[in-house]
């Protein structure tokens, strides 16, 4: 589906500085001055309309949310949801993926959420994966020891692919689902598109994997 261009969306971002941080580089090592309390930083890259980081960070007020979005025109959605919740412990950045490193340092994250990220079929788009071992290196210079990603798709190729990706990287498994929805996993909050897709009848797939002593500098890279 194509997205329809805001341009507008700029303008609105920068005029709640209390959600949006349009210049995050400033803040990288220091983040916890951008909360009102000194907590541990979990973020979703891919953030979309706000609906999955949102309630997460209504429902755990002990941590504080960045939610991450490539599109300005997706992340003004996810604002005025914000708006209307008017929550102290979630911010959201308009960056790519590939930026993490000049936003955060090592150590500042405790959790990676990825949800639904776009599958990118074709082998020549595989480094584009954000499951591919060039991000989960990103992911590992921003993490703490033994940092965590939790990965959900409603797409079994990609499943499958970040399963041999994470286990070639030296991540261990804690969680694995291959029908989240019919499990007895009690803590899911959807997203938009989870539930889009899983009322057309779309298994969704989900895992949880930790970083370890094994995983990363020590293994060759592809």
């Amino acid at each position: 589906m194509r997205l329809r261009n805001k341009p507008w969306a700029k303008e609105k971002l920068e005029q709640y500085p209390e959600y949006y941080i349009s210049c995050p580089e400033r803040y990288k090592g220091s983040w916890t001055k951008v909360f009102s309390k000194d907590q541990p930083l979990h973020i979703e890259i891919g953030t979309g309309k706000g609906r999955f980081i949102s309630e997460m960070a209504k429902t755990n007020p002990h941590i504080n949310y960045i939610g991450i979005e490539l599109q300005k025109s997706v992340i003004v959605s996810a604002l005025d949801r914000l708006i209307e919740l008017d929550l102290p412990n979630i911010k959201l950045l308009n960056i790519n993926a590939a930026e993490l490193t000049d936003v955060f340092s090592k150590g500042e994250v405790q959790l990676i959420y990825l949800n639904f990220s776009d599958p990118w079929p074709k082998n020549r788009h595989e480094k584009r994966r954000l499951t591919h071992n060039n991000f989960l290196r990103i992911y590992e210079n921003i993490l703490v020891d033994e940092g965590e990603i939790h990965f959900k798709t409603d797409n079994q190729g990609l499943f499958e692919y970040s399963l041999l990706s994470f286990s070639e990287y030296g991540l261990l498994l804690k969680f694995i689902s291959l029908d989240l929805h019919s499990s007895h996993f009690e803590k899911n909050i959807m997203t938009e598109y989870e539930e889009k897709f899983s009322s057309l009848g779309n298994r969704i797939y989900r895992c949880e994997v930790k970083y370890c002593s094994c995983t990363g500098s020590n293994l060759s890279q592809k």
